[in-house]
């Protein structure tokens, strides 16, 4: 298996040699070790492939957590901090993992090990029903003991939490058998899905309403009740999408 590429960034210089020292002893590719969370952002509009990043959580200018919403593409995050009271919002942000400072060695490799996982290709719904007529519009959710299948048509968003990926129909969400966004996409790849967060899939098609929202942001109404918010960087493309 290959290396893992990684990137990190945090704004205290010590620690921020000490990750990169300890990824590549633990055998990583080490692509950017940047200072705080706009020169990751920069660094993410260039064409490099990463399997992960590490982000501090308290930096100059956006935080972690905000660089993470705001990322140009899909990347498994991995949150490093000296603050577990930030644990729950970074798990909001369907962060990989949230590794505590002083970052020891064992804790570290849990994580790749974790990353080398995922990089073992998932089988796609497609894959699962191989002779299922509509395989490329339909997919399974969890009902009870067993599945149904519901049309993509019918879906207005996907979402990741904790590693589960649930699918959003007329207002409610159910269980699928995926794991990542990643999956998903994989499976409808012409569909037109636009990820519109770190952890959210967006039908553009779906969208009942827009309004803008500070930083740059919009809001997208989905369903009644159902509203989403949109990062700064897909906001321009979804407003394309949608002839505004």
């Amino acid at each position: 298996m290959k290396p893992l590429k990684v990137a990190l960034a945090d704004d205290e210089p010590l620690a921020r040699s000490r990750l990169g020292r300890l990824l590549r002893e633990a055998g990583c590719d080490v692509a950017g070790e940047l200072p705080d969370g706009q020169a990751l952002l920069d660094f993410m509009q260039g064409p490099i492939e990463l399997d992960a990043l590490f982000l501090d959580i308290q930096m100059p200018g956006p935080s972690g957590l905000e660089v993470a919403a705001e990322l140009p593409r899909a990347v498994p995050v991995i949150f490093v901090t000296a603050f577990a009271e930030h644990a729950v919002r970074a798990f909001e942000t369907a962060a990989l993992d949230y590794i505590l400072k002083p970052i020891g060695a064992d804790r570290l490799g849990q994580t790749l090990q974790r990353l080398r996982e995922r990089q073992v290709p998932a089988r796609s719904g497609a894959d699962l029903h191989p002779h299922l007529p509509g395989a490329a519009t339909r997919y399974p959710v969890k009902a009870g003991d067993g599945h149904v299948f519901l049309d993509l048509k019918r879906t207005t968003h996907f979402e990741v939490e904790e590693e589960v990926v649930w699918s959003w129909c007329g207002g409610q969400r159910h269980r699928t058998s995926w794991t990542t966004l990643a999956e998903v996409e994989q499976t409808f790849p012409k569909s037109g899905l636009l990820r519109v967060q770190r952890h959210l899939l967006l039908r553009p098609e779906c969208v009942l309403g827009l309004r803008p929202i500070e930083g740059g942001r919009a809001a997208v109404r989905v369903a009644d009740g159902v509203e989403l918010e949109v990062s700064r960087t897909a906001t321009p493309r979804l407003k394309e999408l949608l002839g505004l």
